[in-house]
């Protein structure tokens, strides 16, 4: 692939880019980079939310990179404070190792085995001593960290933040440091985090030369040449390691995705997530209850598919291949037709009666739901309709409808709970 080409796959579905020039020049120079991405394990459950991500790390898979799958057993101890109105409650060591151990089976039904180095940030955070984590702390001012939205708003509010807090992203930016991380991926709301990361990089490996040369000038100021000094200088100045300091990581962050409520962000917290590890039905049926503006969100961060061919569909079919995709994802493909038709069986007999009125929408004077549900009698006003839609209480062949401009088609529309209407 060329360079534009390869970009491109890797920009789609991003929000922001810190910073494409270094991307492109990281691209070009063919080495195998090492793209990484952190993931607190404070949930058994890998979940669509956390697909995004991983769908993007596959990318560079792809193209021929390694990706350091960050396990933060230490931070995790933490907390991320992104996004949180107040202190997280602290998490035990050991229910934090029991979700550690679901992530890379499930990790691996999106990444290559050969190409992921699952990796626990213990192995070095916990090996840092009170000196190097003081020195880590002088990285970052109160005035950088009270700037950051979600602290903010809680010193605003008088809401505490812990010290503790302030910690969590230096060591995140911390782990970029000991891995060598050329990229980094993260949520959108990771940014603050993720810029430690190219702070740290840049700060330690200033710090890391000034003790080579200070090294270099206490072992030879007993020297009586000074040609002596000087020329172990320039052979420190001179090694390939220091040379080869680290350059600051780029950021590529992801979008968060809602969830199947469309308002909240994906979480088990908030109950409107979809884990991979569901069953084929499980997940079918989830993908097919999410909005259709929100199905093209799926559709861009979820899937390859070419959303010009996607838009072609009705919106029903358009959905139901998408539920069918997502299950193949993590299952099979014969699991995903499977799931396919046994919610198309279920949803067109359940709870039908045998006998129902029957409405042929081309006598009708639009196709447009509202005028036809008058038009049948099944309500009496327009308002009365966008109240049952706002409520979720209409459905067409078990699909809630969420839309007042919604064409029909044929099949069962399903008012309320009792109320059936049999368009052909």
């Amino acid at each position: 692939m060329e360079t534009n080409e390869i970009i491109q796959k890797i920009l789609r579905g991003t929000t922001e880019v810190i910073n494409i020039e270094n991307l492109e020049k990281k691209i070009q120079s063919k080495k195998v980079l090492r793209i990484k991405a952190g993931f607190d394990p404070t949930a058994p459950d890998i979940h669509l939310g956390h697909v995004v991500l991983l769908r993007k790390l596959r990318h560079f898979q792809d193209l021929g990179h390694q990706v350091d799958f960050v396990i933060g057993d230490f931070t995790a101890l933490i907390g991320d404070p992104s996004g949180r109105n107040q202190l997280r409650p602290r998490l035990e060591p050991v229910f934090i190792a029991e979700n550690a151990k679901t992530y890379k089976n499930q990790a691996l039904k999106i990444l290559k085995e050969e190409q992921t180095n699952f990796i626990e940030n213990s192995q070095w955070l916990g090996e840092l001593t009170p000196a190097t984590l003081l020195s880590l702390t002088s990285r970052c001012t109160v005035a950088q960290m009270l700037a950051r939205a979600d602290f903010k708003k809680r010193f605003e509010d008088n809401i505490e933040i812990s010290i503790m807090e302030f910690i969590y992203p230096l060591l995140q930016g911390f782990d970029s440091y000991a891995l060598k991380s050329d990229i980094e991926l993260g949520g959108a709301d990771q940014k603050f985090n993720l810029l430690m990361g190219r702070q740290i990089q840049e700060a330690l490996v200033e710090d890391w030369k000034f003790t080579e040369i200070m090294n270099c000038i206490l072992k030879n100021q007993v020297q009586d040449k000074l040609g002596t000094y000087m020329t172990r200088l320039c052979d420190v100045l001179l090694t390939d390691e220091f040379k080869a300091a680290q350059e600051p990581q780029v950021i590529i962050m992801m979008p968060l995705l809602e969830g199947t409520d469309g308002v909240q962000k994906m979480s088990k917290s908030s109950n409107n997530y979809i884990g991979i590890s569901e069953s084929s039905d499980e997940i079918f049926g989830k993908v097919m209850s999410i909005s259709d503006d929100l199905m093209m969100k799926y559709y861009e961060y979820l899937t390859d598919f070419d959303f010009k061919e996607i838009k072609e569909l009705h919106p029903k079919e358009a959905k139901l291949k998408l539920a069918e995709e997502i299950v193949h994802q993590f299952h099979s493909n014969n699991h995903g037709l499977a799931a396919r038709n046994n919610f198309e069986r279920t949803f067109s007999l359940r709870d039908i009666p045998e006998k129902i009125d029957q409405f042929d929408i081309k006598t009708s004077s639009t196709y447009l739901l509202l005028d036809v549900l008058i038009e049948a009698r099944i309500v009496f006003s327009k308002n009365e309709a966008r109240r049952l839609i706002k409520q979720g209480a209409i459905s067409h062949d078990g699909i809630k409808i969420n839309d007042e401009n919604w064409l029909v088609q044929k099949g069962i529309l399903k008012v309320g709970k009792r109320r059936f209407l049999r368009l052909i």
